[in-house]
């Protein structure tokens, strides 16, 4: 019996007619638990090692956006757009004593004009609408997704390069067509086909980005316009 075979057997012994043992089922999860932090760990080291220039150059446009009176929207589907709600919410209500609060605005969150464009015209106009009704120049589109190919994100993108609004995205694999469509200014990828650790490397990078705008934005609180907490 081969070492995967075995595992397997420990893990869904009902699968082969036997009981599940208490101690060995727990042996396995452990393993499990062990094996799944480590690649966590392995992939979020080698994203950091390979794009951090990058990442700081994605903090970079964000702090110019909010230098140039513009606003960060967000978007993403599924549990992506719980990654867009997070980003919003970590500029708009910082958690750190001394850092302003700055405009966010996470297009995923209005489920009634997303649920009737959606039913009216189709999913793929979800965010398009809403950058036409609030998309100004000198805005960032921040995008999260794990495959980098949503039609709806795409297609606000190019929206995005019509109004003046900067293009950020972050998503995972080869980068998919968020990569390579060339409509995203900064666009972080995280290369793994593992959409859990995709995710999980979105939300470390942007609690960093979150810190590093605030650290180029320090000198110029002045400017914003705003007021610490």
């Amino acid at each position: 019996m081969s070492d995967t075979t075995s595992q397997l057997k420990q893990l869904y012994p009902f699968l082969h007619g036997d009981k599940k043992d208490a101690d060995q089922e727990n042996i396995a999860l452990l393993e499990s638990v062990k094996q799944k932090s480590t690649h966590s760990l392995s992939v979020k080291q080698a994203f950091f090692e390979t794009n951090a220039q990058a990442v700081i150059d994605t903090a970079k446009g964000i702090a110019q956006v909010y230098l140039n009176k513009g606003r960060m929207l967000s978007m993403g589907n599924g549990g992506s757009s719980c990654d867009a709600s997070h980003f919003a919410v970590e500029f708009q209500h910082p958690v750190t004593a001394g850092r302003p609060a700055l405009p966010a605005i996470n297009l995923a969150m209005d489920t009634a004009m997303i649920s009737a464009v959606a039913n009216d015209v189709g999913v793929k106009h979800i965010y398009v609408r809403q950058l036409e009704a609030h998309g100004q120049k000198n805005d960032g589109l921040m995008g999260f997704s794990t495959s980098g190919n949503s039609a709806n994100l795409l297609a606000a993108y190019k929206k995005a390069r019509e109004l003046g609004i900067t293009t950020f995205g972050l998503t995972g694999g080869n980068g998919g067509e968020m990569k390579a469509s060339g409509l995203v200014d900064h666009c972080l990828v995280v290369d793994t086909d593992s959409i859990h650790r995709i995710q999980e490397v979105h939300v470390a990078t942007y609690h960093i980005l979150w810190d590093l705008v605030h650290t180029l934005l320090a000198d110029q609180r002045g400017k914003l316009g705003v007021k610490t907490q």
